[in-house]
């Protein structure tokens, strides 16, 4: 792997890892590549890292959704679930393609690298 590429996503997964948004799972994945870096559990351990982002990215569609559904305004309140969505929908009409929170910015800054990261 690329050196600057290495350090680029180091970088971006400590911000992921630091993230309030960030679930337990991105976290121990994050945790377990990084433990995993110059060994040979390296190749495992970064396949499963970004399944794991995949998985945890939140679509900017699936953010409107929740956010304007009974359930998030429950989660968030009526007024944080407003304004969610009313933000989702600004950004995504930008041509955002998911959530801008610190945890998915950070996830998508590192899946923009997959290729990178799984030579």
């Amino acid at each position: 792997m690329d050196q600057k590429v290495l350090e680029d996503t180091v970088e971006k997964t400590k911000e992921l890892m630091q993230a309030p948004s960030c679930c337990t799972e991105a976290k121990s994945a994050a945790q377990d590549w990084l433990n995993a870096l110059g060994t040979e559990k390296e190749a495992a351990e970064t396949r499963k890292y970004l399944h794991e982002l995949s998985e945890d990215i939140m679509p900017i569609d699936n953010l409107i959704s929740f956010a304007e559904s009974a359930d998030g305004k429950q989660v968030l309140g009526a007024d944080a679930a407003r304004n969610m969505a009313d933000h989702a929908k600004k950004i995504r009409s930008a041509g955002a393609k998911y959530c801008d929170c610190p945890a998915c910015s950070a996830a998508a800054a590192i899946l923009e690298k997959k290729d990178l990261l799984l030579k």
